[in-house]
């Protein structure tokens, strides 16, 4: 079985290959607004804020990883569905944990998610991104929204799947190259509490998000 370390740096770099289209959409072929009440919509809009946000900071090009960690925290983290994420990932396991942990659990594993990914944001290229119609009747409460980013290379299918809240559709789950991010790390956190239970699992978070943060940048 592959290890945690193993896993994440996979992901990681196939990341690192679409993340560039998630990001590249050409500018005219959303003239107007996206509608955010929709999934496909929401997802847009997000795409075409960050790029213009990538764009008009030079530090984020040069690969400043605290500015592209506060980026992704206020552009893209809002959409997002953390809670519902950590508990996917966590499986049967997320009842074992008490209040307290859940939170920790969720705090950690949403920066490990930001410190992991954010990198590729400073590997932007010329790739672009199609989206897929949409295939969901008005009442649906969950969705895939599918994309397919386009540049060098094979088209690479890059999926995300949507809720809708109170507070409007948020994303809880990615696919990146057939392989959905929960189910990615449900098997490493199921065994990191069998050997050292809940607390044992925070404190590994913990400890892989004090290396990331101390990591260097690769350009």
């Amino acid at each position: 079985m592959k290890s945690f370390k193993t896993m994440q740096k996979g992901l990681a770099l196939a990341l690192l290959r679409v993340v560039s289209g998630l990001f590249l959409i050409v500018g005219t072929a959303y003239a107007q607004a996206p509608d955010q009440s929709t999934p496909d919509g929401l997802i847009k809009a997000v795409v075409s804020d960050v790029m213009a946000s990538v764009k008009s900071d030079p530090e984020i090009q040069k690969g400043n990883i605290p500015r592209i960690v506060d980026l992704v925290d206020k552009k893209i983290v809002p959409h997002t569905d953390m809670r519902r994420t950590t508990e996917m990932a966590m499986g049967p396991n997320w009842k074992k944990a008490s209040p307290e942990q859940q939170t920790q659990l969720v705090a950690e594993f949403k920066t490990l998610l930001i410190r992991t990914y954010s990198g590729a944001l400073s590997q932007l290229r010329d790739q672009t991104v199609q989206f897929k119609p949409l295939r969901a009747a008005p009442d649906d409460n969950q969705v895939v929204v599918k994309t397919v980013v386009l540049g060098h290379g094979d088209p690479v299918p890059l999926d995300y799947r949507l809720e809708k809240t109170a507070t409007g559709w948020k994303v809880y789950d990615m696919n990146i190259m057939g392989v959905w991010l929960v189910e990615a790390y449900r098997n490493q956190f199921a065994n990191q509490i069998s050997q050292n239970g809940v607390d044992g699992l925070v404190k590994f978070l913990q400890e892989r998000n004090k290396q990331l943060a101390s990591a260097k940048p690769v350009n």
